[in-house]
């Protein structure tokens, strides 16, 4: 049986409504571009809302009472929920669900409540101007977000197309290509697609030097990699150079076992517990573009030094709180995962962390002294998990010659909460 929205994340067990709501893409061509259907409810409609530049180009065709959005944008749509059982337009750029207002709204709203009309989305329309293969190409925003998203898809001979917030982004997103070795890409500015304005130009991205950019662009790269390039590997245990640190880090063999421990797994969330440069952290949210991480860290220079490495690494998205733990950890979501890095032989941190996880969450926690390895031992034996060795020696010169150096050996201990996931 169909069901029905209540508004608050959750569906009633009654029958839904006959849809109210239709969610109409729209390109710079305006009302050429769109199919009959679209144009239908758009003139149906009682209220339409849309970007003063979406109502300029649904102008001919607009009959009811047209509402800009709110500045600031109200993520929680309460103007267009509000009228709920009323004939309802939202005008979108493009595909509304690609990286647009569709996603929002059906936070809000049920899929079947609604009537989708999509228009091609900036990415496939500037695939289809360069003759991209639009599933071999990495589609990336940047619109209202931090351009160092872009870092991790910095790979030799990717294609990349972005979708900026202004007419500044392309510049900017030229500028950090050429700051981390990939200076020699070639980028094509493609502007107002699909309209009378359209224009594409290319360069190589350190020669970028457009200064009259439409608002509305699209920055394809064609990415070429110089030998110095700062380019991230796919796989875990990334060069410990590749992280700002003061010797606070997780190294990169027992980080690489560290991570396959924790075993990210989509939308979780993590604890990375005296974090360090928070090397675990990143690596958890390289993984996967659903992933997130909390850096536990009562050093205020550490944590700062932890921020600085989440924006080289591409995952700006890292939030680092300065505080001791088990006491930080008050007001945090619930974790999915938890790593216990540093600090876990301070009273009280060891059992905060495992009443703080999750039912079937799992819980790594590494130790280098013997009085961290005397905890985690006891807690293996009070609560099961398992419990394992880890020992590093690298190849050093002696003299004239080489031998092993090992490292400080490592025990790990990983446990999984009993009980199931929500």
């Amino acid at each position: 049986m169909a069901s029905e929205y209540a508004g608050n994340g959750q569906a009633s067990t009654e029958k839904a409504q006959t849809p109210w709501l239709s969610i109409v893409g729209i390109g710079e061509d305006g009302l050429h571009g769109i199919s009959q259907n679209a144009r239908l409810a758009i003139e149906e409609a009682e209220f339409v809302f849309g970007g003063k530049r979406h109502l300029v180009l649904a102008a001919d065709a607009i009959k009811g009472d047209a509402k800009s959005w709110p500045v600031p944008f109200d993520v929680a749509m309460a103007d267009v929920v509000a009228l709920r059982g009323k004939k309802v337009c939202v005008l979108a750029s493009g595909d509304p669900f690609f990286y647009g207002v569709g996603v929002t709204l059906l936070r809000h709203v049920a899929a079947e409540e609604t009537l989708s009309y999509p228009a091609p989305s900036a990415f496939s329309l500037a695939a289809s101007r360069l003759g991209w293969a639009l599933q071999d190409v990495e589609c990336v925003s940047l619109h209202g977000r931090s351009i160092d998203l872009i870092r991790p898809y910095l790979q030799p001979d990717a294609k990349l197309i972005v979708l900026t917030s202004d007419d500044k982004a392309p510049a900017l997103v030229a500028e950090l290509l050429t700051e981390t070795g990939f200076g020699t890409s070639e980028l094509t500015l493609l502007e107002a697609l699909g309209g009378s304005r359209e224009t594409l130009r290319q360069t190589k991205a350190s020669a970028f030097s457009f200064t009259d950019v439409d608002p509305l662009n699209v920055l394809a790269v064609d990415v070429v990699a110089h030998k110095t390039a700062r380019v991230l590997p796919f796989t875990s245990g990334l060069d410990d150079t590749l992280f700002e640190h003061d010797g606070q880090i997780t190294k990169r063999e027992i980080r690489a076992v560290t991570l396959s421990s924790l075993a990210p797994r989509y939308g979780e969330v993590l604890w990375d517990i005296g974090a360090g440069s928070s090397s675990i952290g990143i690596e958890w949210m390289l993984s996967h573009p659903s992933l997130r991480a909390i850096g536990i860290e009562q050093n205020a220079e550490r944590a700062k030094r932890a921020v600085r490495n989440a924006e080289n690494f591409g995952v700006p998205g890292l939030e680092v709180v300065i505080g001791t733990a088990p006491h930080a950890f008050e007001g945090l979501p619930v974790p999915d995962a938890i790593f216990i890095g540093g600090g876990g032989s301070e009273a009280g941190v060891l059992d905060g962390a495992v009443r703080a996880l999750k039912p079937g969450g799992r819980l790594v926690a590494n130790a280098v002294t013997l009085e961290m390895e005397a905890v985690l031992l006891a807690a293996q034996a009070r609560l099961g998990g398992s419990l394992i060795r880890l020992e590093v020696s690298r190849a050093t010169p002696v003299g004239s010659m080489q031998g092993w150096r090992p490292a400080m050996p490592v025990t790990q201990w990983s446990w999984v909460k009993p009980g199931e996931t929500a």
